[in-house]
């Protein structure tokens, strides 16, 4: 999600009306391998000019009135021209706006970014470059493959693989590469998948034996990394037998033949391979795609709710108000926590205005946002995570006949809890602090994943993240039954199947944890057959 509100601190300060052009790097693929450096000036931009390689989730960082540009080129299809990218990056520095020039990779290393920075210096507009990591070296990294060895190889040569290596007259030396390779040096080549046999045949002929260990990885340090291990003479066949293509690193080397353990490091992680689609809240997505990609997943978030405040505060904000006068406060999602200390903040009040009030949580996740967002510690957080736990451990542990009991839900909370709690004597008042709404539309990457078949699992974080899907889908209802499905717990999965939705795992601890370990636990099962 795009940033609301600029930064007072900015890193440019436009004092004298000319404007900043910085060329960042912005790495491999994977967007968290983009620097520090490299994504506060992201942050910041006013105008972003970004290529087909540099990761579109990078996007999700700029602020929401940044004018975003495409240049990309792939595949010999240009959106833009050189040219047309130099005068868009001097006609927008001079209008005194930090220009941001996203490039894949290294923007030094065959991405044209020293010729771009020599431009705007003959413009007359002021430049830098922040550095990045490269795919030669980051892509096989993350295929298991050291591009230099302490034992193996001592020297590496990046090459671009786009010009013709039979030619009769090439920039590249492919014979003193020939050589280095043969004392087991390594070569990564860039752009080079397309000219692979011509790559093969002209290193054969300066004197690789057709066993020299090769290896190609497509979409290097991303959820969907492919790579393989080959040799000269057979490479061609074998990419493709595999069915790989750009973009892609070709490397050649002994290197390309390491087999120790550990470096599968990447492609080793449990959930590599697996793409899941989640359902949760736009607010939500975040914290629970962090986990799987951690995991080695490809993540597509589909939000199937959208959280709106209810249509008038003032009740909600009278009960905040006079929360004293309250035994207990009850909180059932982390939605209604993050709301109650929205709310809260408004009213310049904090955690001591909760003082001498007994908090009860509906499960560990509602109460980690309340020691996230207010820095309390619920003094009941049930064992299971459902209404009838935690109402049957409040009756239990607790006293509740006659006292009061604040209930701060959703509108679409189900009305369990605060039944069992009124059977057993308390006095209940109970507001909706937040609101569940239909979203709009399924993003078009879920429904084209869906009807590629190219997704391994979705998931569902409640009962109406699976109602809403269904109705989202409408007559494409059936895309669903070409995935396996994942509830976070009875209640979600309750609704499943009333919606005739086939349940491949439940949860057995009701929260985002259960549900990340519950999913690693079937992908494990499911690769050791």
């Amino acid at each position: 999600m795009k940033q609301n509100l600029r930064k007072s601190n900015r890193l440019f300060h436009n004092t004298d009306q000319k404007g900043l052009v910085v060329l960042v790097s912005a790495g491999p693929g994977d967007p968290g391998l983009i620097t520090v450096a490299g994504l506060d000036y992201l942050k910041q931009a006013d105008v972003v000019v970004y290529d087909a390689l540099s990761n579109p989730k990078l996007l999700d960082n700029v602020q929401l009135d940044a004018e975003l540009i495409y240049v990309g080129k792939r595949g010999g299809n240009h959106a833009k021209t050189q040219d047309e990218i130099n005068n868009i990056l001097v006609e927008n520095a001079n209008k005194g706006k930090l220009v941001i020039r996203l490039k894949g990779g290294d923007a030094y290393l065959f991405g044209r970014g020293a010729e771009e920075i020599a431009y705007l210096s003959e413009h007359g507009v002021e430049g830098i470059v922040i550095p990045g990591v490269t795919a030669g070296i980051a892509a096989p990294m993350m295929a298991g493959i050291p591009v230099t060895h302490r034992k193996i190889a001592s020297t590496v040569t990046f090459v671009t693989g786009h010009e013709d290596p039979t030619k009769d007259q090439t920039a590249v030396d492919y014979q003193s590469l020939a050589g280095l390779i043969a004392k087991g040096g390594t070569v990564c080549f860039y752009m080079g998948v397309g000219r692979l046999g011509a790559i093969c045949q002209v290193l054969q002929s300066h004197g690789l034996e057709a066993d020299t260990p090769a290896a190609l990885v497509q979409w290097g340090t991303t959820p969907q990394q492919r790579h393989i291990v080959i040799s000269l003479g057979s490479a061609v066949a074998d990419v493709q037998a595999a069915g790989i293509s750009s973009p892609a690193i070709i490397l050649v080397g002994k290197v390309a033949a390491t087999n120790e353990p550990g470096l599968d490091f990447f492609t080793s992680r449990p959930l590599f391979g697996q793409t899941i689609l989640i359902t949760r809240t736009r607010q939500q997505a975040s914290d629970l795609s962090i986990q799987l990609g951690a995991l080695g997943a490809k993540v597509i978030e589909a939000p199937t709710i959208d959280i709106v405040g209810p249509e008038d505060w003032s009740d909600v904000d009278a009960v905040i108000k006079d929360v004293k006068a309250y035994d207990w406060l009850v909180l059932t999602s982390r939605n209604g926590v993050s709301a109650l200390a929205d709310r809260m903040a408004m009213m310049n009040l904090d955690a001591r205005h909760l003082a001498g009030v007994q908090v009860a949580a509906i499960g560990s996740s509602t109460a980690e946002a309340l020691e996230e967002l207010l820095n309390i510690i619920p003094d009941l957080v049930p064992t299971k995570f459902v209404g009838e736990s935690l109402a049957a451990e409040l009756i239990a542990k607790h006293d509740v006949s006659g006292k009061k009991m604040l209930l701060l839900r959703a509108d679409i909370a189900r009305p369990a809890l605060p039944k069992l709690l009124a059977q057993a004597g308390a006095q209940i008042t109970e507001h909706v602090i937040y609101q569940t709404k239909l979203a709009d539309t399924l993003p078009a990457e879920a429904f084209e994943a869906l009807r590629e078949k190219q997704v391994d699992w979705v998931t569902f974080t409640s009962s109406s993240t699976a109602a809403n899907m269904v109705e989202l889908l409408g007559d494409e209802k059936a895309l669903l039954n070409d995935c396996k499905l994942a509830s976070i717990g009875p209640i979600t999965s309750q609704t499943m199947q009333k919606l005739g939705l086939d349940i491949a795992l439940e949860a057995t601890q009701s929260d985002i944890p259960g549900l990340v370990a519950a999913l690693v636990d079937a992908c494990t099962v499911e690769q050791a057959k």
